[in-house]
């Protein structure tokens, strides 16, 4: 396994001779192994789709967004705003979009946007959310341009990035910090998350990805809770939600979880659980979205021709 990821004999030697402890070892190991196989997953997404047009939404490098026009609209039209994943410190429009996302919603009368943003340890979740809002509001700035109906715009992201769509849909003081509130957002998709409840996870989740949860949350406890969506659910939130999940338990147990507590807030929560377990289940339900032959597809495109009233 480790040489198929990248890992060489080499650095497992090295690791072993140093001085450091050999827990820490184990886990530098660890986190090398999943550095590779993000890497290598990310490579499978293939090219970047043609036809695009890349926006800046701020001053930093990773401040950038993609975005894809509608084919065939009529008038201004919905726009999908998609946020990679990477367990917040890695990741890009690049190589997390997929293949069939960005010419999928786009056929359907979608707009269709996937944004970078900053990346820990560099900058902070607090402001990689910030960030989401923030190329929002560039987009509906730029609305008339773009062909863009600022009234209809669902927001969607993938592991690291359905946690920070779920948190800008349940804590508004991130989209009023763009000028923004609940009301310019018709709709959330976090795909396959498991970190709407941070402290539980960082209890109950898997032990491999304690050390990405450390880097993004810290240790303080009231942070850990500031930056859970599901704790920010009972007060008013994004209207309207699909939470989409593979087999992975702790990403079904926080799914669930976070919908009881958006539907107790009034939101209305929609689920759509599918087939798939592990890294390969959480790497395929990103991958193929948008694919006409995934189930997830139709459940989406359901729920969005529901939501923007198409």
């Amino acid at each position: 396994m480790s040489k198929r990821y990248g890992i060489g004999a080499a650095m497992i030697a090295a690791l072993v001779a140093s001085s450091m402890p050999a827990s820490d070892a184990r886990e530098k190991l660890r986190e090398r192994l999943r550095e590779r196989m993000a890497e290598r997953m990310g490579a499978e997404q293939g090219p970047k789709a043609p036809g695009s047009e890349t926006i800046s939404y701020g001053s930093d490098p990773l401040q950038v967004l993609d975005i894809w026009r509608a084919k065939n609209a009529t008038g201004p039209a919905p726009l999908i705003v998609y946020v990679h994943g990477g367990g917040w410190k890695r990741g890009s429009k690049d190589n997390a979009t997929g293949r069939f996302k960005p010419v999928h919603y786009p056929e359907q009368g979608y707009a269709f946007a996937s944004i970078n943003y900053r990346l820990v340890p560099a900058a902070t979740v607090e402001q990689q959310a910030a960030d989401v809002a923030s190329a929002v509001r560039t987009l509906i700035d730029r609305a008339g341009s773009l062909g863009i109906d600022r009234r209809r715009i669902a927001l969607m992201g993938h592991s690291a990035g359905a946690h920070l769509v779920a948190l800008v849909g349940t804590d508004e003081r991130y989209l009023k910090g763009a000028g923004l509130s609940f009301a310019d957002i018709a709709g959330v998709i976090p795909n396959d998350g498991a970190a709407y409840d941070v402290p539980a996870q960082m209890k109950d989740g898997p032990p491999i990805m304690q050390a990405t949860y450390k880097q993004a949350f810290g240790t303080d406890p009231a942070r850990q809770q500031a930056l859970s969506p599901t704790a920010h659910a009972a007060a008013p939130n994004a209207r309207e939600f699909l939470l989409l999940y593979v087999q992975r338990p702790d990403g079904v147990r926080q799914a669930k979880a976070l919908g009881d507590a958006l539907v107790a807030g009034g939101s209305r929560v929609e689920h759509g659980s599918f087939a798939g377990e592990g890294l390969k289940g959480h790497a395929e339900i990103n991958r193929s979205l948008g694919d006409p032959a995934y189930p997830a597809t139709a459940t989406v495109d359901a729920w969005l021709k529901r939501v923007f009233g198409r």
